[in-house]
């Protein structure tokens, strides 16, 4: 959006009070198609403007889950794009957006993050850590975007072009916020009352950078598992699966055989480990590792006194173990990123998205590497030297006071068995951040840890819960959110989840129920 546009929304939104809301009797659907003539500014292009009767969800579930069946509230939907253009390669450039605005309105706005490298526009219902009950049935005005440009979720082609690298790194984020603002004041005849932001993976980054580089946009953001720094990140997976290939079998040309690191039974042997040296410090022995920050996981005692076996590994195995999840160092012994911590889910196998244990088969990014030496300082100076890298990442500004002095509450959740981006690195941006900021941080911001849970969600977890509405409390009522109720997806138990290092605590009785169990501190040692 240009600066005479970013203008003329910002009058807009001054001026809303003279803007008047249709009258009860008129037709809300002939109220809601006249968005798409009305002028948003000279790069603004409202496609469609309909109302849509209430009824089921259209968005997808996540892969190996079940159909949606969310009912979603009648209301107006609105896309179009913003600076449709033609840009490098000549091809077709612009952020596309979808915004739907309920009729049953609570005076909330909520901008939806997008997920990999975007390129798509995600149904705007509002669905990240929200429960059972997404933003927009809730009565909050949703708006979803592709970042500015179109492409399958992990094609960076995009990038050939100055303009969509920019607004993918940072500033689609405002531009379509302030769009999407003053559309819903239009259509309502105010400004809304309050705006939040959720969003996961690369949402969970979109909300970190809304904090850090647009303090003023949002009073309450919920980050998820935040691609902070995909660089570091991305060599870290590198290095271990390196680390594993090293205790592989060889075939005939010497390069290993990735698909016969770990068997069956090696899987099995480290997860009854784990389990036998972690499980039981939260009370209760049931598969589940709720004590996170005292699980202190030694793959040693996992290693054969004699000759390889079933139940045992070898001492390949277990320093492959060892040196894969304790990440990468330079030569000078920096580290270029963040360990990885033991959970249930390193041994899976069930997707793409598998444990971080290498399977050797074929992932979302092509085959699995055979590579048995990597040059990590190479590696991390081509880190360091990528101009975009450094604009997408937000691992480092930790300034939030500008944020946090209009009142703002951030959130962040990170599943413990995440395969692509450590808990344990986002946990050290909050430390930082709460360093940086001091007090102010620790009332206006909570982490928590979700045992068992991968990427954004799915394992052997308790993966639905509502920090939406933990946020909008504390925004709105003042009340800072303690133990959030935390249910398996097929509903069949509950537990609670509780701000980090603190963890769920068995006490006795039904350990499906919640009321079993209390946040407890980790003990001191």
């Amino acid at each position: 959006m240009s600066g005479k546009s970013i203008a003329y929304v910002s009058a807009m939104l001054a001026s809303v009070a003279f803007v008047q809301a249709p009258a009860a009797a008129q037709d809300t659907a002939a109220h809601c198609a006249a968005l798409q003539s009305h002028d948003f500014g000279n790069d603004v292009k409202i496609t469609s403007a309909a109302l849509v009767p209430a009824g089921p969800s259209k968005a997808s579930s996540p892969p190996g889950e079940p159909p949606m069946t969310l009912v979603l509230p009648a209301h107006c939907r609105v896309e179009g794009v913003i600076n449709e253009r033609t840009g490098a390669g000549d091809k077709r450039y612009g952020i596309g957006f979808a915004l739907a605005m309920p009729q049953d309105w609570s005076g909330r706005f909520l901008l939806m993050g997008g997920g990999g490298l975007n390129g798509s526009i995600r149904e705007p219902i509002g669905p990240v850590a929200a429960g059972d009950k997404p933003a927009l049935a809730r009565g909050f005005a949703v708006l979803s975007h592709d970042s500015g440009h179109k492409g399958a979720v992990f094609d960076n082609a995009f990038m050939a072009d100055q303009r969509a690298t920019l607004d993918f790194a940072e500033s689609s984020v405002r531009t379509v916020t302030l769009l999407g603002k003053a559309i819903t004041a239009r259509f309502y005849g105010k400004a809304a009352s309050r705006s939040y932001m959720t969003g996961c993976s690369t949402g969970g980054r979109e909300g970190m950078l809304a904090s850090q580089r647009y303090p003023e946009l949002f009073d309450g953001i919920v980050v998820g598992a935040p691609a902070m720094r995909t660089g570091n990140s991305n060599l870290g997976t590198a290095y271990a699966q390196v680390m594993f290939n090293q205790a592989a079998p060889k075939d005939d040309k010497g390069l290993p055989l990735v698909d016969r690191i770990f068997s069956t039974a090696d899987r099995q042997t480290i997860l009854k480990g784990l389990l036998e040296q972690c499980d039981g410090l939260d009370g209760l022995k049931d598969g589940m590792i709720e004590n996170v920050g005292q699980c202190r996981f030694q793959p040693a005692r996992l290693q054969c006194s004699g000759a390889k076996g079933e139940t045992c590994l070898s001492k390949p195995q277990v320093e492959a173990l060892e040196r894969a999840f304790a990440g990468p160092r330079d030569k000078a012994g920096y580290p270029l990123y963040a360990p990885v911590p033991y959970d249930t889910g390193i041994v899976d196998t069930s997707g793409p998205i598998s444990g971080y244990i290498t399977t050797g088969a074929p992932g979302v990014f092509g085959p699995a590497s055979r590579d048995l030496i990597i040059d990590l300082d190479a590696r991390a100076n081509e880190v360091r030297n990528n101009a975009q890298q450094r604009l997408t990442d937000t691992s480092y500004w930790t300034n939030l006071n500008t944020f946090l002095g209009r009142g703002g509450k951030i959130l962040f959740f990170h599943g413990v068995s995440d395969p692509w981006f450590s808990a344990w690195d986002t946990w050290d941006y909050w430390l930082r951040a709460s360093e940086t900021n001091g007090e102010a941080w620790d009332k206006a911001s909570r982490f928590y840890m979700v045992p068992g849970m991968a990427h954004c969600g799915g394992g052997n977890a308790f993966d639905q819960f509502d920090l939406l509405g933990a946020v909008v409390d504390w925004v709105e009522q003042g009340k800072a959110p303690a133990a959030v109720n935390a249910q398996r997806r097929d509903g069949s138990a509950s537990r609670p989840l509780c701000p980090f290092p603190g963890y769920a605590r068995y006490t006795g009785g039904d350990a499906k129920k919640a009321s079993s169990f209390v946040c407890a501190q980790p003990e001191q040692e």
